[in-house]
């Protein structure tokens, strides 16, 4: 009988977690290219009789095989067409040319950024804002964990802060902060600072009692054992909130992008989304994706590096 968090080898983790990505991409595929799994539309080929039917135009299966029976009926040509999925599920090789030809094809208004540019400028707004919110968030929050008499002066506020929405900041940011990227920023900040005062004081609060009282033991003063004791025993866990945390600065990134002038990858998916171009839009938002997690990979192995002494640390 085997534990239940068995220690896997290194082959049987990249095979499940190659899994972990393929079983969707597999479930993607049979929705978009068997017709018998769903596919509740039809794609025009031939209008024949009817009029108000164009080609490459899409109806419901139900309303397309009633339109070819009157024809027939009548004895007039009945219209021709193919089972299509609903033009918000594009299929996957067609969402894998689109995200190839994003980065290649100009934009089709001439002041327009590239899809490359809007990424760009999206990736600065979310590392800026992070990086602003952990200045206050992680001093702050190990501060509420070592200190009973801080976490009962801050904690409290804090608690009910977060429960307030930040994307309600919105029109208040931009009043205060203009329509740029100021007020973008905030609002991620926003997001972010209250819950990771919260989980770093936590986990400052989890540092085995044992480890401090030995310090003191051994003669060491409240603040040496801060910075000598309570730091570098919870500085792993803590690094690993911050990758968790993260992700939550992505979340952000499309509601703060909506604030004020209209920018980033939030643009290019908006602007495809109003034209239908919806291979588009799933290739912008797979791309987000791709660059968490393979922020989320690089900084796992850079703390697998620094906290080689910790226990678990990868």
């Amino acid at each position: 009988m085997g534990y239940v968090a068995t220690e896997l080898n290194q082959k049987n983790k990249l095979i499940l977690g190659f899994c972990s990505f393929l079983i969707p991409i597999l479930i993607w595929c049979a929705v978009s290219y068997l017709p018998f799994i769903w596919h509740p539309q039809v794609q025009i080929t031939d209008s024949g009789s009817v009029p108000y039917l164009q080609v490459d135009s899409r109806i419901d299966k139900a309303l397309f095989y009633n339109e070819a029976q009157n024809a027939v009926n009548h004895g007039d040509a009945p219209p021709q067409g193919k089972l299509v999925n609903p033009i918000y599920l594009p299929a996957p090789d067609e969402v894998a040319t689109a995200l190839i030809t994003a980065f290649t094809t100009p934009p089709v208004q001439p002041d327009a950024p590239w899809f490359h540019q809007s990424l760009w400028h999206s990736i600065k707004l979310v590392f800026t804002a992070f990086f602003l919110s952990s200045l206050i968030g992680i001093p702050l929050g190990i501060l509420c964990g070592f200190s009973l008499k801080i976490s009962k002066l801050t904690e409290p506020f804090v608690e009910f802060f977060r429960y307030l929405p930040a994307p309600a900041f919105g029109a208040l940011a931009v009043a205060i902060l203009g329509i740029n990227d100021a007020p973008k920023v905030a609002i991620i900040v926003i997001g972010t600072l209250f819950q990771q005062i919260l989980i770093i004081a936590n986990t400052t609060r989890m540092v085995d009692r044992g480890l401090i009282e030995a310090g003191y033991t051994l003669g060491t003063k409240k603040m040496k054992s801060l910075f000598h004791v309570v730091i570098p025993a919870a500085l792993p866990d803590i690094y690993r909130d911050l990758r968790v945390l993260l992700g939550w600065a992505w979340t952000y990134l499309i509601v703060s992008e909506l604030i004020g002038t209209t920018s980033g990858i939030t643009w290019f998916i908006t602007q495809q989304a109003r034209y239908q171009n919806f291979d588009n839009v799933y290739a912008a938002i797979l791309i987000i994706g791709v660059i968490g997690l393979v922020c989320d990979v690089i900084l796992m192995k850079l703390g697998e590096r620094l906290f080689t002494w910790k226990a678990g640390a990868k």
